[in-house]
């Protein structure tokens, strides 16, 4: 539970914050990920926030990450994230707190509205002054509780070998996840890349964008949380939609609509879905080889 130190700090931030005078502020213990403390802040009996507490020091600049990615995203006036309220370090904590989204219905409107706004962002491309394209960020970031190099690249293939597999697949054979056995299957299968993904500019992500990072708003609006964003290829956001479920017949076929999928999506997604599976095999240990497994093994 937040500590009596950290309440009374945040208490006095939020009464500068919202120019009001705090007289009853209670924190509510919600569900919200693995990682971090997660709570529904009630001030004064009427307005509500939401907010994550973690350590400073064992995950430097989380919040950070997640409050410049978030930016990032309402900055190109696509999709909406929640508002930040506050972003600080109290007595060694980091601390992020956020609008609080009342949540609607995920209706058939809703998930048209989320296929054509995730097709949208991805138009977002980056590019340096000569009109290249390029994957990757201008700063790292985290995915889940492990850092995310973001090192620009000019092809997707580099950036997604050299930026995404190889530190994971090596983070795994560290400890003795991932045996060298399969680290040859991940060599052919690199060879292999440049026949599954045709060359197309890069787009804007989410990031992580499986079933608990995004919200059901009023209205039929879509609000992404959680981000790990940079500039890479459209099917990593589409992948990962897959791999946990919880994505509508309705949103894929909005988003196809609005920008046609390749011929061999299906083949990319399942390449793509590598990383976020290394990632949990690396977090959550060896429940998540198999899939990991049976992706390789066909190469």
């Amino acid at each position: 539970m937040a500590s009596s130190v950290i309440i009374l700090s945040l208490q006095n931030i939020l009464s500068q914050k919202l120019n009001a005078q705090i007289s009853s502020i209670r924190f509510i213990p919600v569900g919200g990920g693995s990682i971090n403390e997660t709570y529904k802040i009630i001030i004064n009996e009427n307005l509500f926030f939401f907010c994550k507490i973690n350590s400073a020091k064992k995950f430097p600049s989380l919040f950070i990450k997640e409050k410049n990615g978030l930016e990032l995203i309402a900055k190109q006036k696509i999709i909406r994230t929640p508002e930040i309220i506050i972003c600080t370090e109290i007595d060694n904590y980091q601390i992020l707190i956020l609008e609080w989204i009342e949540q609607g219905l995920k209706t058939k409107i809703f998930w048209e509205n989320f296929g054509e706004q995730l097709a949208m962002l991805h138009h977002v491309s980056s590019s340096d002054g000569d009109r290249q394209t390029k994957f990757g960020l201008h700063e790292d970031n985290y995915m889940g509780a492990l850092h995310q190099s973001n090192t620009f690249s000019d092809n997707w293939i580099d950036f997604f070998i050299h930026q995404r597999l190889e530190p994971q697949i090596k983070l795994a054979s560290d400890n003795n996840l991932l045996s060298k056995q399969f680290i040859f299957h991940f060599e052919n299968l690199y060879k292999a890349l440049p026949g599954i993904f045709s060359k197309e500019k890069s787009s804007f992500l989410h990031g992580d964008l499986w079933s608990g990072n995004f919200l059901a708003a009023k209205k039929n609006q879509a609000v992404l949380i959680d981000p790990a964003v940079y500039f890479g290829h459209r099917s990593i956001d589409l992948a990962m939609t897959t791999l946990f479920g919880g994505f509508d017949r309705v949103f894929y076929e909005s988003y196809n609509y609005h920008s046609p999928l390749s011929e061999n999506y299906t083949l990319q997604w399942e390449i793509c879905n590598l990383y976020p599976l290394l990632i949990h095999l690396n977090l959550f240990g060896s429940s998540y080889l198999h899939d990991i497994v049976s992706i390789i093994r066909k190469y």
